[in-house]
């Protein structure tokens, strides 16, 4: 992986903002990936819940 160094990196304010984006993207990255759910998992083999505006049978 190609790691610039630091004195260089900020050496211009718009190199510096660059690499601030490049960190934000990779933690938003690694953030997102806990969302995702495997098709295989309990969750998606339960049942949808009951819809609570749904009248009662009579």
């Amino acid at each position: 992986m190609m790691v610039p160094r630091l004195n260089r990196v900020f050496r211009s304010r718009w190199s510096a903002l660059w690499w601030a984006a490049g960190i934000l993207l990779l933690a938003w990255r690694v953030a997102a990936a806990g969302d995702i759910v495997p098709l295989n998992s309990a969750r998606s083999a339960a049942p949808p819940p009951a819809d609570p505006w749904a009248l009662d049978p009579q």
